[in-house]
Order: structure tokens, then sequence, then C-alpha cells
């Protein structure tokens, strides 16, 4: 009986405001759960055992829920926890396509953000896109600025796009990019997280608010992670303005495998184990020397080997 009790009450979640759990059934049907002693000690390095996008068992207990276990996550991302107690905080799971929303002013978006969060889906095997927002606020030098970025990270493989959601500028394009998937939707305050929901979904009851005018930066409008179900079987995970990711759970050692455009030439290197420092004959040193990658990616993987959270923020 406790068996079919599990197997009856399955679901995925959708909200989580940190210590209760809004819950979506096969039917519909949402209920608010808590979570169960065992599982809250379950993984003392992790300060949330229960994430947005995780599908679990529960069972009824009055009128709300208590999980019981969670499926095993085809995939998650993971930010540095500013409880410095515990290592890491999971944002969201079983995600089918990050999004990260960038600006190059209004406000600006660091590289070395751009790239920690890069790192952070290529370690879990996520596919990322860009979405360049606000090209219509731009003067002719800041839009030659936002193509050079662009161009980094299209030559690495990631698709770009420069839109405005303002102005509805490429949004049909977005929406195609979006749809039938489970998407983490991220960025810094500010940058049209919730502008980007709303136009997918008008409906949906996102609150927005304007950049400030002295310092160019977002309001924290978002204040949990959240999943909303939009038209057409597409699923968007919105997060809190995330001041930095950090990278965890990564050995230094491997850290330049999710780097595509390193992890390619590292083969080329003298030494199997290069670490693209000092050693002679380095592929990537060379490359970067031609410039033939990015200098800002090479600082932002210097970044991460000396463990330093603080460059990438504003």
């Amino acid at each position: 009986m406790h068996t079919y009790l599990i197997m009856m009450n399955r679901g995925i979640v959708i909200k989580s405001t940190g210590s209760r759990y809004t819950v979506k059934d096969g039917k519909g049907t949402y209920l608010e759960c808590l979570i169960g002693g065992k599982l809250r000690i379950q993984d003392s390095k992790i300060t949330n055992p229960v994430a947005v996008g995780d599908f679990v068992t529960y069972e009824i207990n009055g009128d709300y829920g208590i999980i019981k276990s969670i499926e095993q996550r085809k995939n998650y991302i993971i930010r540095k926890s500013s409880n410095l107690s515990r290592q890491g905080h999971i944002i969201a799971s079983n995600i089918d396509l990050a999004v990260l929303i960038v600006t190059v002013k209004y406000p600006s978006t660091l590289t070395t953000f751009i790239d920690r969060f890069l790192v952070t889906a290529e370690a879990y095997r996520i596919p990322a896109v860009l979405l360049f927002n606000k090209i219509d606020l731009f003067n002719e030098d800041e839009i030659e600025y936002n193509n050079a970025m662009m161009y980094v990270y299209e030559q690495i493989g990631y698709p770009c796009l420069a839109i405005s959601i303002e102005k509805e500028m490429n949004m049909t394009k977005v929406r195609e990019l979006m749809q039938g998937k489970i998407c983490l939707l991220s960025g810094h305050s500010g940058v049209g997280k919730s502008s980007l929901i709303r136009y997918l979904d008008p409906s949906k009851n996102i609150r927005i608010s304007p950049i400030s005018d002295a310092h160019h930066k977002g309001k924290h409008t978002t204040t949990h992670s959240e999943m909303f179900e939009l038209e057409n079987n597409t699923f968007i995970i919105d997060t809190p303005g995330i001041k930095g990711f950090g990278v965890i759970d990564i050995n230094k050692e491997e850290v330049y495998h999710f780097f595509p455009e390193f992890f390619k030439l590292s083969s080329q290197c003298q030494y199997y184990n290069c670490t693209h420092l000092h050693e002679p004959n380095c592929a990537v040193k060379d490359a970067l020397d031609k410039d033939l990658i990015s200098i800002s990616r090479y600082n932002s993987y210097l970044s991460i080997l000396s463990g330093d959270d603080n460059k990438h923020r504003k």
C-alpha cells in the first residue's frame, strides 16, 4: 500500500520559497509541500535538498504534502551559497536549455560572469544560449562592443541573439529557441528576465521594476526560483538575480575541459597534463598570442583557477 501511495503521488517542483515547495502532479493539481526530515539532512554540502525542476514523490498529510524522495536528476545548475557553512545551492534541475540574458549596458554584464555561467552549464552538460538584450538603447560604439562580444561566443559555438524585448526585435527567434523545452532563465537583476516571461506569456503576473537612473542597475523583483508553464509545452525557470556564479565541484585540473575552445586545442599541447599557465609548447597559450582565442576568456579561466569569486561581480 505504501508503494502505491508513492507511485500515485509524483510531481514536479515548480516553486521554491526556501522551506516550502509547490508541486504539480500529472493531473495539473498543485500542492504545497514540506520536505521530510531524512531528506533535509541527506547532503550537508547543499543548502537546498529540493530544487525547482525536481521530480519528487510525496505523501499527503492533510492539506499539504511531505516530500519523501527525489528522482535522479538529468542535470542541474549550481552556484556557491551565500551561507558560508555550506558549499552549494542548486538553482534548478532537469534543464533542456540554459538561457542567459546579457546586457552590455543598463546594467552591464561582465564577461567573467558570462564565462562562469557557461562553464557551469558545460560542466553539467546543459546546452546554453546567450540573449544580448536592450540593443535599441545603444549608441554606435555600444552596438560595436555588443557585436564584438557576440562574435567571441559565436566563434566558440554558443548561439547568440541580439534582441530588444521592449521593441520586440528578434523575439520570434527567441520563442523558437525555447519552444517545447524546460529553460533556465538567468542574468543579473534588471537585464530583462521578467520582461521576457511577460512577453512570452502576457497572462503571467510578473512584477517588473524600473532600472535605477543613478546606477543603471535593476531592482530585485524575483525573490525565489519558480517555474512558469507557457504555451506549446514550454517551461521557464526564473531565478533571483544572481550576483555571481562560483564554480564548485570541478577540479582545477579539469576546468579547461569546460572551455570548449581550450579543450579542442589541448591535444596539441606538449604535455598531456598541461595547465595552460606556464608550460612550454602550450597550444592554448600559442593561440592566445595569435589572437585565436579571446583574452577575456583566458582571464576568466585564470580567475576560476585562482578561486577569485569577486572579479566577475559588479
